[in-house]
């Protein structure tokens, strides 16, 4: 069986790419920890990767394949990948969260800006596959573009996971463990030089 073609992703990806990640990061810890009740997740999972999505796509560092059903969302070094998005960008007060879910959802954020190198990289942000389309190797596919333009720019990447099992994946794909956090929840900082 042939990899579809990956592609940098355009606006018209949007809903696709939303529905995989929403699909793929059900039982994440970290999306659970920042939505934990099982009615509203979708919901708020989908505005949650839809503002990441809208502030990322235009910087042409989002790649999928099979038609948005696995997604590397990355972070270009020229802002800070964690920094707040601008009003008017997706930023987490016009999601319309309720006042807990948004205290939530900007410490997380504030956790992480505080916990990421000061040096330029890329950042993977995210990296997910609808769990229809698991298996097949297209999540290593998308991120390996990235890592490409990463090594392009001569610049290394940088990312977080809060599920222990995709450690020892992200192991296998090259990346090591540079740091780790115990708050909010437990999560470890992996990196990759130049190759």
């Amino acid at each position: 069986m042939t990899t579809p073609e990956i592609t940098i992703a355009t606006p018209a990806d949007r809903s696709a790419a939303v529905a995989s990640l929403v699909a793929a990061f059900v039982k994440d810890p970290v999306l659970r920890h920042l939505f934990p009740d099982e009615e509203t997740y979708p919901r708020y999972a989908a505005t949650f990767f839809g503002n990441l999505f809208d502030k990322r796509v235009h910087r042409s560092s989002i790649w999928t394949i099979g038609g948005g059903a696995s997604v590397a969302i990355w972070e270009p070094p020229a802002g800070h990948p964690a920094d707040p998005p601008a009003a008017g960008h997706g930023s987490p007060e016009e999601a319309g969260y309720p006042a807990d879910v948004l205290a939530r959802v900007q410490g997380y954020e504030q956790t992480m800006h505080d916990a990421l190198p000061a040096f330029p990289f890329w950042y993977l942000g995210v990296l997910g596959t609808h769990p229809d389309s698991a298996g097949r190797g297209w999540g290593r596919a998308v991120m390996r573009a990235g890592l490409e333009r990463a090594a392009a720019d001569g610049l290394p990447a940088i990312l977080e996971t809060s599920n222990p099992g995709n450690v020892e994946l992200y192991r296998r794909a090259g990346w090591e463990v540079v740091g780790s956090l115990s708050e909010p929840v437990p999560t470890w900082i992996m990196g990759q030089s130049i190759r």
